[in-house]
């Protein structure tokens, strides 16, 4: 499962571990779900600008955010797409998650490891809309991180 990491930002610090990590983490997510191992996720880091610019291009918020989600599996199929399966784009501002880890009282390693599957989750279709919608993604989130050690306790 090809997960391929890009840094855009220079205000948290990146190195080939943490990198390695997320992967691993979205890998998880892949292979809970049933997708193969030609399946392609881009995990993406970025500051809390560039989310923002995201933000209000592409859903009209002039806000950050901490994560958002560019699924390339959704309307019809581009001709001679081939055998490839790349589902998208996880989109995750790093400043944010780092805010967010100290706000909650867990890691930063916990917060990106969350940010990552609830961004996988949404390229392969679940949100959370609707409270039942919802509460099936929480369910899903924390069943695959509890699995990857990373619990919130």
């Amino acid at each position: 499962m090809p997960v391929l990491v890009s840094n855009l930002q220079e205000k948290v610090a990146v190195d080939d571990e943490f990198s390695s990590f997320l992967s691993v983490v979205a890998g998880e997510v892949l292979k809970e779900e049933g997708y193969d191992m030609e399946s392609e996720v881009g995990l993406v880091f970025v500051d809390e600008d560039y989310i923002h610019g995201l933000n209000l291009q592409y859903r009209g918020v002039d806000a950050p955010t901490d994560v958002l989600s560019f699924a390339m599996q959704e309307g019809e199929q581009m001709p001679d797409e081939g055998d490839e399966n790349i589902l998208g784009d996880v989109v995750i501002s790093l400043q944010t998650a780092l805010r967010q880890a100290g706000e909650y009282g867990h890691s930063f390693r916990r917060e990106a490891a969350y940010l990552t599957v609830h961004g996988v989750l949404h390229l392969l279709g679940y949100d959370h809309q609707n409270e039942q919608d919802h509460a099936e993604m929480r369910r899903k989130e924390e069943g695959i991180l509890v699995r990857l050690g990373m619990s919130r306790v």
